[in-house]
Formats: C-alpha cells, sequence, structure tokens
C-alpha cells in the first residue's frame, strides 16, 4: 500500500515538474519571438501615483492629430476631459474641442441622419461610418478602438517579476506596451526577418510583423510647453492619455483606497481596545468568575 502511495507521489511530482518546464519554455519561446517591453516611469504608477495633467494634455494633441485619423475613443465623452483627474482642460475648451469634431446625428424632420459640430455630451465620433469602411480604406485591416487599450494590451513579465509586482502594485503593463510598439520600428528590419506584404517590422510585435505604418516621427506634433519634440517622448505622452481615457478615475479611486485602508487601521485600533475593555475582568479578576451564592452578588 505504501508502495503504492509512493508511486503515485511520484507521479504527481514528476506531472508537476514537466508542466512547470513546459509553462517556462512557451514563456522563452514568446520571449523570443517578440522582446519584453522595458519599463517606463510613469507619474501615476504606485498606490500615491496621479496623473500628469501637462502630460495628458499633449498625449491628447498626439491622439488628436496624428492616432484619430483611424482610432477612435467610443466609450470616452468631450465632458471627460473636464472631469477632475483628467487632462485639466477646463469646460469652455473642452466644448471648444467637441465643436471640432463632427458628429452623427438625427433624423431629422426629414427622416435623414446628418452631421453636426460635437457638444459637450457626446462620445468622440469614429473615424470611419463602420467596420467594414475602416477595412475598405485601410487595406482589410481594421484598427482597434482606443478607448480601453491601456487596459487590453499588456505583456507577461514571467517569473519572479509577477510576485515582484505584486508587492510593488506594477500595473503598467500596457502603457509599457504601447510605448514599446511606437518606438519598435526598424527599417530595415533585421537581417533574416520575412515580412508579409504591406507591413512593416516592429521588434516589440508578436510576430514582428505589424501592419500600422509607423505613425510618429521626430518634430511631426508641435509642443508649446518647450517639451521635446521627439517619438519618445510622444509615445509617452500618448500612452500616457489612453492610459487616462481607459481608466479615467484612477486618481480617485487611488484616494478613496487610501481612505478607506486609514479607516480599517483605526477601526481595527478600537476593535483591540473594546475586546481589551471586555475581557479585562476575565483576564485580570478570574475569581469574580467564580460561582457564589445569590447572596453574595452585589444588589443594583
Amino acid at each position: 500500500m505504501y508502495a503504492s502511495m509512493n508511486a503515485h507521489r511520484s507521479i504527481v511530482l514528476a506531472a508537476t515538474l514537466a508542466a512547470l518546464l513546459s509553462a517556462a519554455g512557451m514563456r522563452a519561446a514568446s520571449a523570443q519571438e517578440a522582446e519584453a517591453p522595458p519599463r517606463q516611469h510613469w507619474s501615476f504608477h504606485g498606490p500615491f501615483g496621479t496623473y500628469d495633467q501637462a502630460q495628458l494634455q499633449r498625449g491628447f494633441k498626439i491622439y488628436r492629430e496624428v492616432c484619430s485619423t483611424c482610432h477612435g475613443l467610443k466609450l470616452l465623452a468631450f465632458r471627460n476631459l473636464a472631469d477632475p483627474g483628467g487632462p485639466d482642460f477646463t469646460e469652455a475648451q473642452a466644448a471648444t474641442i467637441a465643436a471640432g469634431f463632427q458628429v452623427t446625428d438625427g433624423p431629422n424632420d426629414k427622416g435623414e441622419m446628418f452631421q453636426r459640430p460635437g457638444k459637450l455630451a457626446d462620445r468622440f465620433p469614429p473615424p470611419f461610418a463602420n467596420d467594414q469602411a475602416a477595412r475598405a480604406a485601410l487595406g482589410g485591416g481594421l484598427p482597434p478602438d482606443m478607448s480601453v487599450l491601456a487596459k487590453a494590451r499588456g505583456y507577461e513579465a514571467g517569473f519572479p517579476w509577477f510576485i515582484v509586482d505584486a508587492f510593488t502594485q506594477y500595473q503598467e503593463d500596457g502603457p509599457d506596451y504601447i510605448d514599446a510598439i511606437l518606438n519598435g520600428y526598424e527599417d530595415p528590419p533585421p537581417a533574416g526577418a520575412t515580412l508579409a506584404p504591406g507591413t512593416q517590422y516592429n521588434k516589440y510585435f508578436p510576430g514582428h510583423a505589424i501592419a500600422m505604418p509607423k505613425p510618429l516621427s521626430d518634430g511631426q506634433v508641435e509642443y508649446t510647453d518647450g517639451t521635446p519634440a521627439t517619438v519618445e517622448q510622444y509615445s509617452k505622452d500618448v500612452a500616457a492619455f489612453l492610459m487616462w481615457a481607459a481608466e479615467p478615475k484612477l486618481d480617485e479611486r487611488k484616494r478613496l483606497g487610501f481612505q478607506v485602508f486609514v479607516f480599517l487601521i483605526v477601526l481595527t485600533g478600537l476593535l483591540y481596545f473594546t475586546k481589551r475593555r471586555v475581557w479585562h475582568d476575565v483576564h485580570h479578576h478570574p475569581e469574580l468568575l467564580e460561582g457564589r451564592a445569590p447572596t453574595e452578588y452585589p444588589r443594583a
């Protein structure tokens, strides 16, 4: 019987070891397929991190002048640009931005849809009427909506980094990935790389062949605050803006989480001292718990 149990344990251990080695091999193959994006320093990292309003405004400028021609922000409304914790636009500025977009509305009295300037309550209009129109205009490719792109994209850090990330609360692999993709184009591609027609080489993109042409170049967008107009800076700014678009209440959530944390600490202290007060006589005067005659109890 014991021999059978030992054999069973050996089989289980061997199967577990094989699974771990297989997972490690898959991660290694994935790492060879595409490089892990380098980690960037983000102002919103950690439990006390907050968005940099100036960076969000620059990132929105990149989105509006470059990305919005192909990518939509269908879950974001123009009024969100003036929300606390966001790019810090005033309502007047947000209204001016909204008026610069054409929004489909209707039907009118004739039963027809029509175009009008955007309002604060409107969501960002898509760049194409539908997916079929987007595919027809872009050679069959369908650019993803950017509303939650920074939360939907990411990469596996691998062992032991995912354990370290659990303690450091690092959750910015999405912005890291976006920033890396925008900086990962290589022209000409490395020797031996094979690309399908209409694709470009990107060392951070899975498979390395990406259909999106390189969207950014130095000096393409003018910054008025003195920030360097480089691809590296553009990439970080738009990645930060897309992180805010995906999680616009991040600052509020962290502030509320800190308040709850403080409340729980205070509550724990109150419960501890309450417990000590309730059980004080039990620990320090056990003789009071011994049975006595009814006449020996104090009268009220």
